[in-house]
């Protein structure tokens, strides 16, 4: 009894080892691909699958998409600059037979690939058109990593450029060409700005030519926006060259006065010095003295006594005027 009890436990432990073995679960995002005797036999659907325990084996392959990160590669590029370049990869198993059959490994070797393909890619490529024109580049990887995998039934959905790394030097220069440019556009739009608002005062002059009354209602207007600030100083707008040629007539107009007034003066000045002399000089001619009249002044020679020679008037010493106003005599 005790041997039959025995071997009804070995049988049933058994029968449970071979369930175990035999009952495989394929999940929803998972496709399974049967081998017997190491002959393939095909794929089985998601569910609950039976095999022969120890004859059939059953590799249960993803058909989720593969997020794989394609590490750091140096690249030269086309234009001989060092560049550090990382993607990511994006792919999908669609034939799950291939994928078994095909390769042994299939995450190795699309990461090797990947690779490989990222430094080809980009070397063809100048640095400004790896740092501008990124979806190109992106597209072409994919492309060529599209042509390789296909035979191992893998499609590749997507690859991206993660990050560029440039050397310290190409970033200085790249800075300041940046800065070269932003200068450039800076001084274009200030002259483009310059050039209109010209033409804004030229026909604004224009205007002001055609309505006088247009330049005093601007100088008002000016005149309140100073008024804002509150302060004590009064500004009154004037024409700035019509005011330069008042004051230039202004200051001709007075040097001229000024120097009629000095040669009016200088003329009086000697006038006065030729009567002095002639008062202080006595008359001796050859006639004899000059006869004194009953008012006390000296008077000339009678007429019955004239000589029929004329007397001789001494001429009156040139006066000089000094710079001072005075008069020098000789």
């Amino acid at each position: 009894m005790g041997v039959f009890i025995l071997l009804l436990v070995i049988v049933v432990v058994l029968a449970v080892l071979a369930a175990a073995l035999a009952i495989k679960v394929v999940k929803q995002f998972e496709m399974g691909v049967l081998f017997r005797f190491g002959r393939l036999m095909g794929t089985r659907a998601p569910g609950l699958r039976f095999i022969v325990p120890f004859v059939d084996v059953l590799h249960r392959v993803s058909l989720r998409i593969v997020t794989m990160p394609i590490q750091s590669q140096g690249i030269i590029t086309r234009d001989n600059v060092s560049v550090d370049v990382s993607a990511v990869a994006y792919f999908r198993v669609v034939d799950a037979v291939k994928s078994v059959v095909a390769i042994e490994n299939v995450y190795a070797a699309i990461n090797q690939i990947a690779q490989t393909t990222l430094r080809k890619v980009v070397g063809q490529h100048t640095l400004d058109e790896t740092l501008s024109e990124t979806d190109r580049i992106n597209l072409g990887i994919r492309e060529t990593l599209d042509v390789t995998t296909v035979d191992w039934g893998v499609e590749v959905t997507l690859v991206e450029l993660k990050d560029i790394q440039l050397p310290d030097s190409m970033k200085r220069a790249m800075a300041r060409q940046a800065e070269a440019e932003r200068e450039k556009r800076a001084k274009i739009i200030s002259a483009e700005g310059e050039s209109l608002a010209a033409a804004a005062l030229g026909d604004a002059s224009d205007t002001m030519m055609a309505h006088p009354l247009a330049l005093q209602l601007r100088n008002l207007q000016s005149l309140v926006e100073i008024g804002v600030d509150k302060n004590s100083t009064v500004v009154f707008p004037a024409p700035l060259m019509s005011t330069i040629g008042e004051l230039g007539t202004f200051l001709a107009r007075e040097s001229a006065a000024s120097a009629a007034a000095v040669s009016a003066h200088d003329r009086a000045t000697s006038d006065a010095a030729k009567d002095r002399r002639a008062d202080a000089a006595p008359d001796t001619g050859p006639n004899g003295p000059a006869e004194t009249g009953t008012d006390g002044r000296t008077e000339g020679p009678a007429l019955g006594k004239a000589d029929p020679v004329e007397a001789l008037v001494t001429p009156a010493a040139p006066v000089v005027p000094a710079v001072n106003g005075s008069v020098d005599q000789p």
